[in-house]
Formats: structure tokens, C-alpha cells, sequence
């Protein structure tokens, strides 16, 4: 999807991420009832809904406890860019006219330990996974070996990235990870897939996120300026990824050049919102590892490659830097529930430029922000928001 009216945030809600005794579904009701209460709708109002999960089930089945009005309801399951992906839809969905305001919901609830995929899920054959490689830490720790190798970057960069969400996740009432660590600790955290510690990766959750989209001047709320900052989504694209694309679950890559699923995702909504990646105040990156944030400062446009090794420890992308990433501790202090992830970026964005973010609040109050999810085998979704 490219431009288009602008759309609003009405409402953004999400639960605490962790391990609870709450099914996946009840995070995803808390979510959704605490979205429309920011919206100041009820149920009824909602004219479509679009909505995820990878492992806690259908969406739509949450009609149940919403309410049974026969809205049009559509799951969507797009990996890690589930979230991402919803919330496409439901903007396609006000710009098409199918209804003036719409849900985006994701939710999810893991068991520990790693995700165990199927090679022939993913059109690959045994010999994959007899290899090793379906376990992602191991194409991550590949990756980022391989980037590090090419573009100078150091394992202390990536102790740093961690260490900032580590901090960031303290100040954020509903993280999963809530206690502040140093470089040394994460460090020394023991080594999982070099250079990847095991503090540098998140972990597989539960939780849920919810937004409430709207055409201007759809909600009277909104329309009055109810936040004292409304919100505006002005573009949203997703992509897959093209020859040359080095993705997890890929099982060869050519020589000469890479392409970026993640590169492209981001170039497209920029382009839609009009705005270049210098205009950002605050951005949610996919950090499903301290690599991938790294990696994806450069492949979204925020620096070139290989200058993380002097910015990140600069505190450029800090609270107080000049470009503030994953201020709510992304997914490092969040954990990872699919389902929910990539709109948990988009509530953390909204509450930035509401200026309602609380400790985490980026100082002056940005009025552009973006966020980047990535989902395997190579699906990229990004969103850039203003105010």
C-alpha cells in the first residue's frame, strides 16, 4: 500500500508481556476493550476488525466475549510481522471504504524455549533441519557474523544495544524484563550463537496489543483533539523479500550484493508518508536479537552501514539521543509473542507522540515516528505516524 488520506489512531492499548496465567485470548480482550475505551467507542462502532496469532488462536473468536455484532472479522498470520500486517489491512480497509473505523488486534502466548518449525512448513527439505539451521538463533548468529565481518562492528555494540533495552524495558510498566543490565553482564551471559549472548536475545511470551483506526473526523473524540495530540498514520507498507534476500529459513544466497525486505518495507512508507528517515523523532525497530537492531538502523535508512560502531555508543539511538529506538525496550525486554509484536511497536509510537509515555517519555515530544517489523522467511512491515 502506498499514500492515501491519512488515517487516525484513535485508540492504542496493549497488555503486560511476560508469563501469566491468562490464555492468549484474554490478553487480546483486555487489549481491544482497553483500545476502544482510549477511542472512546464501544464495540458496535467497530465496522472491521483484523487480527493475529501464531500459536493462541483465531481472532475472530473474540467476538465472543466483544460482542456477537456480525463485523466483518479476518485473521491474519504473517509470522513475527502478524501485527505489522493487521494493521495494513485495516488501513486498506478505511481508505477502500469498507468501514470509517476498524481494529487491529495481535496477541499471543508461547511456551519457553525456542519455536520449533517444521522445515517442510517453510518449502524446505529434512537436510535443513537435520543441519541445525531451523533453530533461528543459528541463522542470527550467522547474520550478524557475517555483517559484523563486513562493516566493523564489534560485540560491544551489541552488549550496548542490549544494556539500552534493558534500561528502556525498567522504565516500562508493562516489559517482561524489568531489571536494568550493564554491557559486562550481558557479555558474560554465556554465548548461545557467537557473538550472541544469551541476554542479547528475547524470548518467546505472551501478551497482546490492539489499535483502533479511524477516518478523520469519523469519532467526535478524536476530531476534538482528545489526547491534546492526535495522531495520524500516513504510511504503511509491507514487503517480501526479492532475490538476494539473506533471511532466516533461507537456504542459499547468491553472490555479489544483498537485497533488504527490510530496506524496502521502510523506503515504501516513507515514500507514502512524505517524510525521509532524518525527519524521525522516535522509532520502534525489530530487535528479536541485539544484531537485528543493529542491522536494521542502516537497512531502515537511520545511518550507513558500519557507523552503529561509533553512534550506539554515542547514545544517538537513547532516550535523550538524537534518535531515540525502542524506548519501551523492544522485544529484548518485552519478550516476543508473535502475534502482538509489531503493534506493541505502534502503541509505544503513539504514547511517544501523545506525550504520554511517562518515564521513557523522549524529551520536547517528537511529532514523527516510525516502526519496522520483520517476520520469517522475509516479510517486512513499517509504518511512519505524525502529529
Amino acid at each position: 500500500m502506498t499514500g492515501g488520506t491519512a488515517v487516525v489512531v484513535a485508540g492504542a492499548a496493549r497488555t503486560e508481556f511476560g508469563r501469566t496465567e491468562l490464555p492468549g485470548r484474554a490478553h487480546a480482550v483486555r487489549a481491544v476493550r482497553a483500545a476502544l475505551a482510549d477511542a472512546g467507542v464501544t464495540w458496535d462502532r467497530v465496522g472491521a476488525a483484523f487480527g493475529g496469532s501464531d500459536s493462541a488462536g483465531n481472532a475472530d473468536t473474540l467476538v465472543a466475549e466483544l460482542g456477537l455484532t456480525g463485523v466483518p472479522f479476518v485473521n491474519v498470520r504473517n509470522g513475527c510481522a502478524t501485527g505489522g500486517s493487521a494493521l495494513v489491512s485495516a488501513v486498506n480497509a478505511i481508505r477502500g471504504g469498507m468501514a470509517d473505523v476498524v481494529l487491529a488486534v495481535g496477541f499471543d502466548k508461547h511456551p519457553p524455549g525456542a519455536f520449533d518449525p517444521r522445515p517442510e512448513d517453510w518449502g524446505l527439505d529434512d537436510a535443513y533441519g537435520r543441519d541445525g539451521l531451523m533453530v533461528t538463533t543459528q541463522f542470527f548468529g550467522m547474520k550478524i557474523q557475517r555483517y559484523m565481518h563486513d562493516h566493523g562492528i564489534g560485540a560491544g555494540t551489541l552488549a550496548l544495544v542490549a544494556e539500552k533495552a534493558y534500561r528502556n524495558g525498567a522504565r516500562t510498566p508493562e516489559a517482561w524484563r524489568r531489571k536494568p543490565l550493564s554491557a559486562g553482564e550481558i557479555l558474560d551471559s554465556g554465548m548461545v550463537s557467537d557473538p550472541l549472548t544469551r541476554f542479547m536475545f528475547c524470548s518467546p511470551g505472551e501478551g497482546a496489543a490492539a489499535l483502533v483506526l479511524a477516518a478523520p473526523g469519523a469519532i467526535p473524540a478524536v476530531r476534538g483533539n482528545r489526547h491534546g495530540r492526535t495522531v495520524r498514520l500516513d504510511g504503511v507498507a509491507v514487503r517480501s523479500r526479492r532475490f538476494g534476500s539473506f533471511e532466516v529459513f533461507s537456504p542459499w544466497i547468491p553472490a555479489g550484493p544483498l537485497s533488504s525486505v527490510s530496506s524496502d518495507a521502510a523506503a515504501a512508507a516513507f515514500e507514502a508518508a512524505g517524510v525521509a528517515p532524518s525527519d524521525v523523532g522516535v522509532a520502534q525497530l525489530q530487535d528479536t536479537e541485539a544484531g537485528a537492531e543493529v542491522m536494521h538502523l542502516a537497512e531502515c535508512g537511520f545511518c550507513e552501514h558500519g557507523e552503529q560502531e561509533r553512534l550506539v555508543p554515542a547514545g544517538t539511538f537513547e532516550v535523550g539521543g538524537r534518535l531515540p529506538v525502542n524506548t519501551d525496550g523492544g522485544c529484548i525486554a518485552n519478550g516476543e509473542p508473535i502475534g502482538a509484536s509489531g503493534l506493541r511497536q505502534v502503541v509505544e509510537v503513539v504514547r511517544q507522540l501523545r506525550g504520554t509515555a511517562g518515564e521513557r517519555q523522549v524529551p520536547g515530544v517528537p511529532t514523527v515516528g516510525f516502526t519496522h517489523v520483520y517476520g520469517a522467511p522475509g516479510v517486512s512491515a513499517c509504518t511512519v505516524l505524525s502529529c
